[in-house]
């Protein structure tokens, strides 16, 4: 995502099966267009391991934090998520956890989700909650695969931080909510996600994001 916060246009997702997987998979808010554009989309936590899927905190969390299922035919990976780095771990733990909330709601169809409001913070939030809104009211939700890599984690201070990190978009497709029809689509420069974010540690110890853009097609997350 792009330095900035976060801005989420309502709009109604194209009929056509690529416009609407590459509307529909932005992730927390976390998607956007493509180019400099802002956008929305969603997360995962970090687990042991190069691959995570489904992060748990790291051993010295104590931090209650809510559980999250992602449904049997969605997956968050997140390769090299572990940077051996207590703090830089801890951030992206609580990023990953974002992502896989964001999904979450869009799957359960939910954007009041409470867990939403536990790993956003600020604009980014209302930001959040309108995006999961917007693909609901449309009638999609996510499946397949989501891919997470190239995370770089750059501390401000004790309780700010940046993470930029990008997503391939290459095996998750948009799904009809009533029919379950599956919008497969060709992979493209377009299925690679650029995001920036920013965080901020609260009075809990959680890392929210408060500010959260993306791109589409971005020449550090393409192969």
């Amino acid at each position: 995502m792009s330095d900035g916060e976060l801005t989420v246009k309502r709009r109604s997702l194209p009929v056509a099966a690529a416009l609407v997987a590459t509307a529909a998979l932005l992730t927390t808010a976390c998607g956007g267009g493509s180019g400099g554009s802002k956008g929305n989309d969603g997360i995962v936590g970090a687990d042991t391991g190069d691959t995570a899927t489904s992060a748990s905190p790291s051993g010295g969390d104590t931090t209650d934090r809510p559980e999250i299922s992602l449904p049997n035919d969605l997956t968050d990976t997140f390769e090299g998520w572990k940077t051996g780095d207590a703090v830089h771990d801890a951030i992206l733990g609580d990023v990953a956890r974002r992502v896989d909330v964001t999904n979450y709601a869009i799957t359960q169809g939910d954007a009041r989700l409470p867990e939403l409001s536990f790993y956003y913070g600020g604009g980014a939030l209302a930001d959040a909650k309108d995006w999961v809104e917007s693909v609901v009211k449309d009638g999609y939700t996510i499946t397949g695969t989501n891919r997470y890599y190239n995370a770089k984690v750059d501390v401000f201070d004790s309780s700010s931080a940046g993470v930029v990190y990008c997503e391939d978009q290459g095996r998750a497709y948009a799904k009809d909510r009533k029919s379950n029809k599956v919008y497969r689509t060709e992979v493209t420069e377009k299925s690679y996600v650029l995001y920036t974010t920013r965080l901020e540690k609260n009075k809990q110890g959680v890392w929210q994001t408060t500010k959260l853009t993306s791109q589409r097609g971005h020449k550090s997350c393409t192969p």
